[in-house]
């Protein structure tokens, strides 16, 4: 039997296999880069092994060092988890041959379908050789690895050959492995995939269907078990398919079989011969645990005859360091406090479990995927599960980083997702606008922020943002909050009446919580500051200075780096003076995991670049100027009307 596992992870997908782990009394091995040296995954092992390096090409992307740690600290088998190396067929055999046991499928199977160009040839399904003009619109995609990296849509043949190259780099820097293919893109359909689960001895199970149609940037946001609004035969022909795929590569373990499903059709995607991220809502739907089951599998057991009967619905949500009012852009930063509420015990209408790899005072970094958590409920129905899922969100507490907390609160809540006959792929192309508004009682939430601040410093003002009143009793404070401005005066017996916005009555005011009546409604808000970030409630802001910094401004046309990261690629050519147009790729830049593109603002003239490949850039460093048409013509025109002065009748005699 298996005594010692090491993961070859990190984050919250290390975590999860160590507590499956501690509860079959089996000690944990830790690996570990420099940048993750204090992680939670480190803190919870029994033992841990430094990667050198912080890169994940330099650490877990790397076999040989994991086998040798695994080695070292007398591990007898190795989990992989999901990306990394958890689909390198070639990392599974090494392991294997280091005499360690590999808890995932053969490396065979591995071969046969964690290529998704090679499991479409055994399927007798070919990719695009040639792309014509009546091909589009194409998908681009690694043959790799998954989680939406290595992916690009083509909707014009003049970006074929840059979504090309762009899918192999990031490819590469995430999986170690560049190579790319290309599939006709099926505009919103449902993305349905099937868990499956073999042994050794030819049982196979299929543990129901799971529904991952809302993706940003093709990765997964909310996840569900089973996959709602299904016709039972359709779905009897998933699960059967699932299963044939399985059994056609002599499968063991577990994995899972995609589809896209369309006009009542299913277009098949990729098997993943690995656990999956939302591997969660199958288990609280199934009652199982997968990672058990996968480490009896590795230890030659049997499973038994057909899978459990599965009960309720589960539904998943990704939590996010990211903005997705600004293109999703992955957020670092020290995560304050992160308290997730986990009420709902046996006999609940609603469970809620919390697989993270973060807790409070952890910092969120630059390496790798920004998730901080998923958060599951499972309930007896789908709209319960959703109810209660989106109420947990909305209370839990997050101080640090922006997330995407808001943005999964409202998915949850809006009627395309809840009529199961409206989800698909296109969700969020959809509806990312009104999805990103600021929520409802933003205005009041700064109400709060200010007079927090006010009972903080009632000694006198302090600080660049006035941090308390001047014994001037008629006179209206004023405190700045993104777009909401607070006006409020302090008044005898130490209270504080609101005169900007209107409507709004002070119940009570400390540093730490402030209550306040509106519209005949009293609310309370907990108040947290760090720095110029505010969080009031569920409500993040940034204060306004009140007096603003005297530093210059930046030059018009400034390209800022939207996050910190690497520059990885400069357009070919690309130098000071040459002409660009509005959305021209200048540079890339690569940031946990994921490339982006920073592009040309308008057309204009480069006047500087200050980017190069390999440079590390924190967020709102300068990368380059445009100099637009609009104000190089400004600048001639000042120019022209500059004149030489006109000498005076002194001058000229004194020049005479």
């Amino acid at each position: 039997m298996i005594k010692s596992v090491l993961v070859a992870n990190r984050g919250e997908i290390a975590c999860r296999v160590f507590r499956t782990c501690r509860d079959l009394g089996i000690s944990t091995v830790a690996v570990y880069s420099d940048a993750d040296a204090d992680a939670l995954h480190v803190r919870e092992a029994d033992a841990a092994v430094r990667l050198p390096g912080s890169a994940p090409s330099e650490t877990y992307l790397r076999g040989d060092p994991v086998v040798e740690a695994a080695l070292a600290a007398g591990a007898d088998a190795v989990h992989p988890g999901y990306g990394f190396l958890s689909e390198n067929a070639g990392f599974a055999r090494a392991v294997i041959d280091a005499g360690l046991v590999w808890i995932g499928p053969p490396p065979e199977a591995i071969e046969a379908m964690a290529s998704k160009t090679r499991a479409k040839e055994l399927l007798g399904i070919a990719p695009l050789a040639e792309v014509t003009e009546a091909d589009l619109p194409v998908l681009v995609k690694a043959a790799a690895g998954g989680g939406g990296r290595g992916m690009r849509i083509v909707r014009e043949l003049a970006g074929l050959e840059e979504a090309l190259r762009a899918a192999a780099a990031e490819a590469e820097s995430a999986f170690g492995d560049g190579e790319v293919f290309v599939e006709p893109y099926v505009e919103n359909g449902r993305h349905v995939e099937v868990q499956v689960l073999a042994d050794a001895y030819g049982e196979v199970w299929a543990l129901g269907t799971r529904d991952c149609s809302l993706q940003r940037r093709h990765q997964k946001v909310i996840e569900e078990s089973p996959a709602p609004g299904l016709p039972a035969a359709f779905e009897a022909s998933l699960l059967d398919a699932a299963v044939r795929a399985a059994k056609a590569v002599g499968y063991v373990g577990a994995g899972t079989v995609e589809f896209l499903v369309a006009d009542g059709r299913a277009h098949f995607l990729e098997m993943n011969t690995r656990l999956q991220v939302e591997h969660p809502v199958t288990e609280e739907v199934y009652g199982v645990d997968l990672v058990a089951l996968q480490i009896a599998v590795a230890e030659g057991r049997e499973l038994p005859p057909g899978p459990p009967a599965g009960g309720g619905h589960a539904i998943e949500a990704r939590l996010y360091a990211e903005d997705p009012a600004r293109e999703w852009a992955p957020q670092t930063g020290v995560l304050h406090r992160f308290d997730v509420p986990r009420e709902g015990g046996a006999g609940a209408r609603g469970r809620v479990r919390v697989d993270t790899g973060y807790v409070s005072g952890d910092t969120i970094g630059v390496h790798y995927d920004p998730m901080l958590a998923k958060v599951v409920v499972h309930a007896p129905t789908r709209a319960e599960a959703a109810r209660k899922l989106a109420h947990v969100l909305e209370r839990a507490v997050i101080h640090g980083p922006v997330t995407n907390r808001d943005l999964l609160v409202t998915s949850l809540r809006h009627p395309e997702f809840l009529d199961a006959d409206l989800l698909d792929t296109g969700f969020y192309g959809r509806n990312l606008d009104a999805l990103t508004r600021p929520r409802d009682g933003e205005a009041h939430a700064a109400v709060a922020a200010a007079l927090a601040d006010a009972a903080g410093n009632t000694t006198g003002s302090t600080g660049r943002f006035g941090g308390g009143w001047r014994n001037l009793a008629s006179q209206d404070q004023v405190k700045a909050y993104g777009e909401h401005e607070v006006r409020y005066r302090p008044t005898r017996g130490g209270g504080y009446e609101v005169t900007a916005p209107e409507g709004v009555r002070v119940v009570s005011a400390a540093p730490d919580r402030v209550r306040l009546e509106v519209g005949g409604v009293v609310r309370d808000f907990g108040v947290a500051r760090y720095g110029d970030t505010v969080h009031a409630g569920p409500h993040r802001l940034t204060a306004r200075p009140r007096f603003p910094d005297p530093t210059a401004p930046q030059e018009p046309g400034s390209l800022l780096a939207p996050m910190p990261g690497t520059v990885v690629r400069v357009a070919d050519g690309l130098a000071v003076g040459d002409r660009v147009t509005a959305g021209q790729p200048l540079l890339w830049l690569e940031a946990m995991k994921m490339e982006h593109r920073v592009t040309a603002p308008a057309s204009g003239t480069l006047t500087a670049l200050h980017a190069a490949p390999g440079r590390q850039v924190e967020v709102g460093a300068l990368l380059a100027v445009v100099q637009t048409d609009a104000q190089a013509d400004v600048q001639t025109d000042v120019q022209t009307d500059v004149q030489p002065a006109v000498p005076t009748e002194a001058q000229e005699d004194t020049s005479a």
